[in-house]
């Protein structure tokens, strides 16, 4: 056996692949069987009765067998099956298995009929597969197994690596306690038990180290190939009840995700926050600058609603960290809700609501009337007050709209040139504006004078855009007929906690717990675009839609490293950047840079073949925010 330092020995059953293949074989093998359903947990009890050392593999192997009622005939669908279900970091890191085909070993119990045509196709060689075989009777029934091989016995594995004899260092990486076995016998420098499938509490007691992944493995042993730093280790925040479709997502890609169901304040999250890669917040959560200044590894943080104006973006920028919202994805929601209220309002039923739960019969028709023909009144003319504007006139409404930047008018809408030329035309008003610290109180008394007498009033936007005590004036006066509010100035941090506001107990306004994009399709959207947006800043580099950061759309590539620096807009960085690849004799493949005023971000592509002197050097380049090898 030729020498060499590092030997890989990996099992296959919950580490090549994510299932126990005898598992899978069952479901095909007893599809129609009558006894399939408590075959099948027999199967799962006895598998995992054999992996935590309970009972002898033999013993094991024997019980499945018999259960298992297969054919030969099974075997090309339970390959087809495995070979969707390789470990997703396995699949990861292809470039891994063909670089060190050599010196990585399977050495499996299972059986080399389904064994070798998964891991060939990694370029795992034929030689260096270890695996039982079936025996098969004359009708090509699976009747047993070729008990004559070592991994048919108990410490299988054991006498496989005697008989090998390798010379170097051995690492094992597996799940089961046949596993752990190699390095109990002394045959392996260190096991590694992977819990990327399947953890099993007894086996990582006795692990030299606990690899989620194979990327943690390859990061260990500096064989990294196709990740520069494991994704296992990237921690993620998520807050606020984010929907779950996120948390899976985002489990899904290989990080360690925390999830906490309501918002935290400033010095919790100055505590929370300091190991955390990825933070995930609603509207809720302030993420100041005192949080930035604690978080040692935030890379990105995810809005998940639309505003941003509860994070602090140019401390971010300033720390190098992007920030990704979601603009479009709870639009229609919003906009629903308010074409909801303002029918609701203008029908005057939530008094006729709260009389008929008094057992107060009042049929008449006084201060009922159609949205046909009525003038609503947007403020804020951005995606949300557009599409209201769309929709609000497909029902009869006559649009006007008022914004400070210049917007093309949908439909037959009407700009306003000034917010009080709105104020004094309409019947109905709705706040679509931004967070901004300048739209502090834009509604207050000196704007409510300027409003028709009972006029209806709505607020989706954001809690201190109106003065409340103002408000809550015009609502007793009569000088507002009715209003809806959303979005408050305080808002309590959990479902737990009271709300409280001057505006309960006024009984013509409706109130609501911040739910103008709180609806499954909507919370659903979100989290599915915000973590694409992170996971592809992750990966490639890309920037787009990033509310905070220059934009970049990069294209795939291929055959490269990928380098990232983000830096303090100052003269000189890119040729500084540049003159350093050059001293190291590295080829540029591409080369893509943006700035704004306060960053400049520059994505590299270079050759494969680099060394550690040239990141160090890239690292130390005076007003460097932040620097990382993406691949």
């Amino acid at each position: 056996m030729a020498e060499n330092n590092k030997h890989i020995v990996i099992d296959f059953d919950s580490t090549f692949t994510q299932v126990e293949a005898l598992d899978i074989l069952g479901e095909i093998s007893l599809h129609t069987h009558p006894e399939r359903k408590a075959r099948l947990q027999a199967i799962k009890d006895i598998t995992d009765k054999g992996m935590e050392g309970g009972m002898t593999f033999r013993e094991s192997l024997d019980a499945r067998i018999d259960l298992l009622d297969a054919h030969k005939n099974h075997l090309p669908e339970l390959i087809s099956k495995l070979k969707t279900k390789v470990s997703v970091s396995f699949k990861r890191n292809t470039d891994f298995f063909l670089k060190n085909s050599d010196n990585i070993y399977i050495i499996s119990n299972g059986f080399k009929d389904f064994i070798l045509p998964i891991v060939t196709e990694f370029g795992v060689l034929e030689s260096n597969v270890f695996a039982n075989t079936f025996h098969f009777d004359s009708d090509g029934n699976i009747i047993g197994f070729d008990k004559e091989n070592v991994l048919s016995s108990n410490q299988g594995k054991v006498k496989v690596l005697q008989q090998l004899g390798l010379v170097g260092d051995v690492y094992v990486i597996g799940d089961g306690y046949t596993d752990f076995e190699i390095k109990k016998a002394g045959l392996a420098n260190k096991f590694y038990a992977f819990t990327e499938n399947v953890l099993r509490d007894q086996i990582v007691q006795n692990a030299d180290h606990i690899t989620p992944s194979l990327d943690e493995f390859l990061y260990l042993n500096k064989m990294n190939t196709a990740i520069s730093y494991p994704k296992n280790r990237i921690k993620v925040l998520l807050l606020e009840n984010v929907h779950q479709r996120a948390v899976d997502l985002m489990k899904a890609e290989g990080y360690q995700v925390e999830v906490y169901p309501a918002g935290l304040d400033e010095d919790e999250l100055c505590e929370k926050i300091k190991d955390v890669s990825i933070i995930g917040i609603r509207s809720k959560t302030q993420i100041t600058r005192k949080v930035i200044d604690h978080a040692n590894r935030l890379i990105s943080i995810g809005a998940f609603c639309i505003g941003t104006n509860q994070i602090d973006l140019q401390a971010c920028l300033e720390r190098g960290i992007a920030v990704f919202n979601a603009p479009f994805s709870n639009t229609r929601s919003v906009v629903e809700l308010a074409i909801a209220e303002i029918i609701l309002l203008m029908r005057n039923l939530p008094d006729k609501f709260s009389m008929m739960h008094q057992g107060k019969w009042d049929k008449s028709a006084g201060s009922s009337f159609e949205v046909r023909g009525k003038k609503l009144g947007i403020i804020g003319y951005g995606n949300i007050g557009a599409q209201l504007s769309v929709v609000a006139e497909s029902i009869g409404l006559e649009v006007h709209y008022y914004d400070i930047e210049e917007k093309l008018a949908l439909g037959n809408a009407k700009k306003c040139s000034s917010m009080n030329e709105l104020l004094e035309t309409v019947d109905i008003i709705t706040l679509h504006v931004d967070g901004r610290p300048e739209n502090q109180n834009m509604i207050g008394e000196n704007e409510i004078k300027h409003m028709k007498q009972g006029v209806v009033f709505l607020n989706l936007a954001r809690g201190h855009v109106v003065d409340v005590p103002a408000l809550k004036k015009a609502l007793e006066s009569g000088k507002i007929r009715g209003a809806a509010v959303d979005v408050f100035p305080e808002e309590p941090k959990s479902n737990n906690d009271e709300f409280v506001s001057e505006l309960r107990g006024v009984n013509n306004v409706m109130l609501t717990p911040h739910i103008g994009g709180s609806t499954l399709e909507a919370q659903e959207n979100i989290a599915q675009f915000v973590p694409g947006k992170i996971m592809e800043y992750i990966n490639t580099g890309s920037t787009s839609n990033s509310v905070n950061f220059p934009n970049l759309q990069l294209p795939t590539f291929i055959n490269a490293h990928r380098l990232i620096h983000i830096h303090k807009n100052v003269p000189g960085i890119l040729a500084h950047i540049n003159n350093l690849l050059a001293q190291h004799d590295v080829n540029i493949v591409g080369q893509y840079l943006k700035t704004n005023e306060t960053v400049g971000y520059v994505i590299t592509d270079i050759d494969k073949e680099y060394d550690q002197d040239l990141i160090d050097s890239l690292k130390k380049i005076e007003h460097t925010i932040k620097f990382r090898v993406l691949y």
